[in-house]
């Protein structure tokens, strides 16, 4: 037997102006990326150790992730697709694809519909089944190619390798027991708020994965999601839906239809709110003089870069200067000049310059550069392992990374945008985010797990960049219209 598996992962900001070219996934090909994905805690490590178990041979053509960005050039996605195609055109007995379900490309808006449907034509009768991240705009074209399709059930991410486990055991079915799995696929026509999505605490995502699982508990359905969909894009199938995979048609529809109705009910809780940046750094001035160890934490998620932030606007920051607060660390910030100018000017130099704000926002004012003075007192590769729950044991790389010392705050300064996944972004560099007064993170959700425990609170900060919450910045011009919350008194049944 000879299973066919692989990861390509891109989640797309079409208002991002950040490119995403080839070298933008940091591709491993064949073999390498058979290594790299064996026990890695994702779909793919789930899908290689099923295939393993069984005695498969398996392929491996590509693993490619890359953070949220502008569209996929158009070079970089057939080249990742090509990869693929020629492993199957090889010959094979099952597909298992660990992909995002949100990516956009040059000239293909439904990214994964296009390569899905582009295998089910080279192979029509091979068991294909795909594992999708929570925030994929799923397409009824990607239902459509594939037999067995879900996507994780949190947010923060944690499940990758069960999502991979659920899939893998549905085609598993298929080879052994001949199952020929039905497919239903709903999508309401509502954007859900990234911030109203958090699966750790009660709220509305919470209780839609609750009604997931439920449904799975159901006779004949095998598996049932919820997605939250990634709103950060312009195209028309933009927004929550549902999927469900079952034994029968009509288990599938029955059930994708009730969670569809559920999620429709509760849509008003999706919406989140933003408040203006003054109030939310009064809050955090508020809880410095309250009770309670550690930072207060402050999320800048209007430039998130796991949503394709650049991470150089400097909002945030800013305010909090101007508000008189110290003991701020903050970062990382994109800026590959001032990095340059800080290993140049070396460790104990006294400099002076413009932090942030360089790349230009489609639609948005751009503002100054963030004039500071300091002194550089770190500098470095930017390399570090993290340590968990997401991308256990991985190792990230930031490009060089430089820290300037303001007196008032440290700033971690790196030449790529990079998600602090770990406490490693600052200790890489000898900082110790426990160890001070204001936490200033480039980050909506990933950071939660591992700073949250050492935060006394967390305030949300809102800032005009490319990932911000108020929707109405941007100019949607594919998107299905009407929909919730961007047009009242919208009206939808589901069917």
């Amino acid at each position: 037997m000879r299973i066919v598996t692989a990861r390509v992962n891109h989640e797309t900001n079409t208002f991002s102006p950040l490119a995403t070219p080839l070298a933008a996934f940091n591709p491993l090909w064949g073999e390498a990326a058979l290594v790299a994905g064996r026990d890695s805690t994702t779909a793919l490590g789930a899908f290689i150790r099923f295939a393993e178990v069984r005695g498969a041979t398996v392929a491996v053509p590509i693993l490619a992730h890359a953070n949220p960005s502008g569209p996929v050039a158009d070079a970089a996605f057939e080249a990742l697709s090509a990869a693929i195609l020629d492993a199957i055109r090889q010959g094979c007995d099952a597909i298992l694809l660990d992909l995002h379900g949100a990516m956009v490309t040059e000239s293909h808006d439904d990214g994964e519909g296009e390569l899905l449907s582009r295998i089910r034509a080279l192979a029509p009768g091979v068991p294909l089944g795909v594992a999708l991240d929570l925030h994929g705009n799923v397409t009824d074209r990607m239902v459509a190619n594939c037999d067995a399709i879900a996507g994780f059930k949190t947010y923060p991410h944690v499940d990758m390798a069960e999502t991979g486990t659920l899939v893998a055991g549905i085609v598993g079915r298929m080879l052994d027991e001949g199952l020929a799995p039905r497919r239903a696929w709903v999508h309401p026509p509502m954007l859900a708020h990234t911030l109203r999505m958090d699966t750790r605490v009660p709220g509305p995502m919470y209780s839609a994965v609750a009604a997931a699982r439920a449904a799975e508990s159901r006779p004949g359905v095998l598996a049932a999601t919820i997605f939250g969909g990634f709103c950060l894009a312009d195209l028309y199938e933009a927004g929550v839906s549902v999927t469900v995979t079952a034994e029968t048609q009509g288990a599938a529809d029955a059930a994708a239809r009730d969670l569809a109705a559920e999620l429709w009910g509760a849509r008003k809780d999706f919406v989140y709110v933003e408040v203006p940046l003054a109030e939310s750094i009064a809050a955090a001035k508020a809880a410095l003089s309250g009770p309670g160890d550690g930072p207060v934490l402050l999320l800048d998620h209007g430039d998130n870069c796991m949503s394709g932030g650049t991470c150089d606007v400097m909002d945030v920051l800013a305010a909090a200067l101007a508000a008189g607060m110290d003991g701020i660390l903050a970062g990382p910030i994109c800026d590959p000049e001032a990095v340059a100018t800080m290993h140049a000017a070396g460790v104990g130099a006294r400099i002076e310059l413009g932090l942030g704000n360089r790349v230009a926002l489609p639609g948005l004012e751009r503002q100054p550069s963030l004039h500071l003075a300091g002194t550089v007192t770190a500098l470095g590769d930017g390399e570090y392992v993290i340590t968990g729950p997401t991308y256990t044991g991985q190792r990230c790389r930031m490009g060089r990374a430089a820290v300037l010392d303001t007196g008032a705050a440290r700033i971690l300064v790196t030449e790529e945008p990079h998600e602090p996944w770990d406490l490693g972004v600052f200790t890489a560099s000898g900082l110790d985010p426990a160890a001070t007064r204001v936490l200033i993170l480039k980050s909506r959700m990933y950071c939660r797990p591992v700073f949250e425990p050492i935060a006394r609170a967390v305030v949300e900060c809102a800032s005009r960049g490319v990932t911000s919450s108020d929707y109405g910045l941007f100019p949607f011009a594919k998107l299905a219209r009407p929909i919730f919350p961007l047009d009242a008194d919208v009206a939808w049944t589901p069917r």
